[in-house]
């Protein structure tokens, strides 16, 4: 018999591989199901800043436990973004107290968002803020001077995201506004202007109480100023153009809710950092008509894929103007309609 014939395996050692370390595979360690806690005990919460992986919450706004509590963003919503102004849902330690971290889990709907990206042509969206209902665009009359178009592109994407947009010009005691605003004349526009010896905080606070209000402006227009004088305890830094480009120094890094106080009434000022550039790729120029609501009733009566430009043939707009139907404001009206899509495309 031959040695690989025999069964007699007395000699060969039992081996015991209960201690072997093996390296887990991480698509195998990962959870088998997708099904998430419901975190029925989540309580609610509206975001007021961002800062390095780092959320503000309040918590029970204008309630006997409102407080300001430091939140993280779960491992779920790490393929979400989370910015000021978003509706959460939280859980872990929301007592506020120092040293305390709680978990945001869930981004209710929101209302609105107002987004913008780095060029026309840029896909990506950055989101600026959520839920805000107002948008107050302030501006020059000069140092720096203003621009129309940049004027033009907020409030397309004003118009886009559902959200009233209102205009401060400063600096009046340098120039006179009235040649730039009559750009925006035929706008349901509510216009303050604003000097630094006379800024018109209480006109401003009556349209802000009771809102949401996203501050937005060139760098160096004067905007954290008047977010300073709105908000006393605000404390933004402010900064000067300076005298060679013309051009501001970026004061405000980073997006923040300030709450403003008027007597028993409040509202809310959404401070922005200055941008000298505001991409409409993701606008959808049906929402740009949508905010003419009067010429949009006329275009109803456009051929399909009508742009309403100057050499939109059979534009039902164009016609209704040329015959004089709709006055001269619907003329001005209509001026402002083209000049904005025109800036979308």
């Amino acid at each position: 018999m031959s040695w690989w014939e025999t069964d007699d395996d007395e000699d060969e050692p039992e081996y015991d591989e209960s201690d072997v370390r093996v390296r887990p595979n991480r698509r195998g360690s990962r959870p088998r199901t997708k099904v998430r806690p419901e975190h029925a005990d989540a309580v609610m919460g509206v975001v007021l800043g961002v800062d390095r992986g780092r959320y503000t919450v309040i918590v029970d706004e204008g309630g006997p436990d409102e407080r300001e509590i430091t939140a993280a963003r779960a491992s779920e919503l790490r393929r979400k973004s989370v910015v000021t102004g978003d509706r959460v849902d939280l859980v872990g330690d929301t007592s506020g107290e120092e040293g305390s971290l709680a978990r945001i889990v869930r981004i209710q709907d929101r209302t609105t968002l107002l987004r913008r990206s780095a060029d026309d042509t840029d896909a990506v969206e950055r989101v600026i803020v959520a839920n805000a209902d107002q948008m107050l665009i302030v501006i020059a009359a000069a140092n720096p001077e203003p621009r129309v178009r940049l004027v033009d592109r907020y409030l397309v994407a004003a118009y886009d995201a559902g959200i009233a947009p209102l205009v401060c010009v400063t600096k009046t005691d340098l120039a006179d506004p009235a040649p730039f605003l009559a750009n925006f004349a035929g706008l349901d526009l509510p216009v303050f202007l604003s000097r630094a010896d006379d800024m018109p905080i209480g006109e401003i606070t009556d349209r802000l109480v009771g809102h949401r209000t996203v501050f937005v402006g060139h760098s160096g227009v004067g905007k954290s100023t008047l977010v300073n004088a709105l908000v006393p305890d605000a404390n933004r830094a402010t900064g000067h153009v300076n005298v060679v480009t013309g051009r501001g120094r970026h004061t405000s890094s980073s997006t923040v809710s300030l709450r403003l106080h008027d007597g028993d009434r409040t509202g809310w000022v959404i401070d922005t950092p200055g941008v000298r550039s505001f991409g409409l790729g993701h606008v959808d120029p049906a929402n740009i008509l949508g905010a003419f609501a009067d010429l949009a009733r006329v275009a109803e009566d456009c051929p399909r894929g009508c742009t309403h430009l100057p050499d939109s043939p059979d534009c039902a707009i164009i016609e209704a103007v040329e015959a004089g139907e709709l006055g001269e404001a619907g003329r001005v009206r209509l001026d402002s309609l083209q000049r904005l899509l025109a800036t979308f495309a």
